[in-house]
C-alpha cells in the first residue's frame, strides 16, 4: 500500500521521520516531499501527482501553517488536504500542548469538522506520533479487509437498486428514488439485527421526526422484512428499504399537499424543482443519520448515489415562482421517458453531513436537464 504523508516538512523533520518509520515497519510504500528527488514539473505539482497515486493519506497537523501558494491562496499541506478530502481516506494526527498559527487553527477547524472522528488522534511527541500511525494504519486495514474498493460496481449496485421505471403509464404522484450504497462493499448487518423491532422503530422515528423528516408524521406506517431488505411504507409511494450490505433506498413522492386535487398546470402537470430539491436533502441527510447509526466505526467510507424520477410522460418542469405566476396554465412535456437514465455519482462518505446541498445539486441539476419541456 502507497501512503502519502502530508505535513509541514521544515522543523517537523523529527515527527515526518516517526511517521516514516511506521509506515515501512507495517511494510508499505512511503511518498513523501523529501524523497521525490529532482522532477521536470514543480514540487508542488510532484507532490500533488505523487498524493494521486497513493491509496491512503496520513495527515499531520502542529504549530505551523506554512507559506500559502500563488496559485491555490493555502499552504502545500492545506492544498493537499483538500485535494485528498473528496478522494482518498486520510489518517488526521494533531499535535497538541503548542500554540498554533492562527492559520494553522484554522486549518485544524476545518479538518476537525469534515472527518468523523474514528481516524483523528492527537500526539506530542515522535514517539507517540509513530506508534499510533502504526496503530491507526492497522486499524484500517482490517476495517477494510473486505476487499478493495470497485467504485464502478457500487455506483451499478445503486442505479439496480432504483424501482422499475414505468413513466409511460405511471399514476399517481410524481415519485422521487434515491439510493445510496456503501463500499466497500460488505455486511454490515447480520440478519437477525435487520429484523429486530428497535431498528425498525429507530428507522420510523428518524423519518417521521429526523432533522429531514421524509415520512409524513400524520400518516401511519408499515414495516416488515421482504426478501432480504426491512421495509417501512407510507401510502402514497412513501418507502424506505434497508439490507445487510447497508445498501438504502428512498423513495419519496414529489406532490405538494398544498395543490393536491387543485386543477391547471399547478395542480399536478409539473414537477416543481424547488420540491425535488428539498426531497433530496431530506434524503441525503436521512442516509446520513442512518449510516451513522448502521456503521459507527465507518467500515463505509464511500458512497454511490442513484437518483431517477417517475412520473407520467407530460409532466413538465417548473420552479416554484414560474408555476406561481402562472399556476392554471402552461406547457405539457412531450416524448417519452424510457431514454431517461438514472443520475448517477459517488462521493466520500462525509459528503453526506457536510456537503449535503451540493450533492442534492449535484443530482437535481441532471434530472432537470432530463425533463425540462421537449417540443414536438
Amino acid at each position: 500500500m502507497k501512503v502519502f504523508v502530508s505535513s509541514l516538512i521544515s522543523g517537523f523533520e523529527s515527527f515526518r521521520e516517526a511517521v516514516k518509520s511506521a509506515i515501512t515497519t507495517l511494510r508499505h510504500e512511503p511518498i513523501m516531499a523529501e524523497d521525490l528527488g529532482a522532477q521536470p514539473d514543480s514540487p508542488q505539482v510532484a507532490c500533488l501527482k505523487g498524493l494521486r497515486s497513493a491509496d491512503l493519506v496520513i495527515l499531520v497537523l502542529g504549530q505551523s501553517y506554512g507559506f500559502p501558494q500563488g496559485s491555490s491562496g493555502v499552504s502545500p499541506t492545506h492544498e493537499e488536504y483538500r485535494e485528498a478530502r473528496d478522494t482518498k481516506p486520510i489518517l488526521v494526527f494533531v499535535q497538541h500542548g503548542v500554540v498554533r498559527e492562527p492559520e494553522q487553527s484554522k486549518f485544524v477547524s476545518e479538518v476537525q469538522a469534515w472527518q468523523s472522528g474514528h481516524f483523528r488522534d492527537a500526539f506530542e511527541t515522535p514517539e507517540q506520533l509513530k506508534d499510533l500511525v502504526t496503530r491507526a494504519i492497522h486499524d484500517y486495514q482490517l476495517t477494510h479487509a473486505a476487499g478493495p474498493l470497485d467504485v464502478g460496481a457500487l455506483v451499478q449496485t445503486a442505479v439496480e437498486l432504483l424501482p422499475r421505471s414505468h413513466q409511460g403509464n405511471h399514476s399517481g404522484p410524481p415519485m422521487l428514488n434515491v439510493a445510496f450504497v456503501g463500499g466497500p462493499f460488505q455486511r454490515v448487518l447480520r440478519p437477525a439485527q435487520l429484523e429486530e423491532p428497535a431498528l425498525a422503530r429507530a428507522l420510523h422515528q428518524q423519518a417521521l421526526f429526523g432533522e429531514q423528516g421524509v415520512f409524513n408524521s400524520t400518516k401511519g406506517m408499515d414495516s416488515g422484512i421482504d426478501g432480504a431488505a426491512l421495509v417501512l411504507s407510507q401510502d402514497r409511494g412513501s418507502r424506505i428499504q434497508l439490507d445487510e450490505h447497508g445498501s438504502l433506498l428512498i423513495r419519496l413522492p414529489l406532490e405538494r399537499p398544498e395543490v393536491r386535487g387543485r386543477s391547471g398546470f399547478g395542480g399536478g402537470l409539473a414537477i416543481i424543482e424547488e420540491t425535488v430539491m428539498s426531497q433530496l436533502i431530506a434524503a441525503i441527510a436521512y442516509a446520513d443519520w442512518l449510516l451513522e447509526k448502521i456503521d459507527p466505526t465507518e467500515r463505509l467510507t464511500q458512497v454511490a448515489v442513484a437518483a431517477s424520477i417517475d412520473a407520467a410522460d407530460f409532466l413538465g418542469w417548473r420552479t416554484q415562482a414560474e408555476d406561481d405566476a402562472s399556476p392554471g396554465s402552461g406547457q405539457m412535456r412531450m416524448g417519452r421517458d424510457e431514454d431517461l437514465a438514472p443520475i448517477r455519482i459517488d462521493r466520500r462518505r462525509a459528503a453526506l453531513r457536510y456537503e449535503a446541498r451540493a450533492l442534492a445539486e449535484d443530482l437535481m441539476v441532471p434530472l432537470r436537464r432530463q425533463r425540462r419541456i421537449r417540443n414536438g
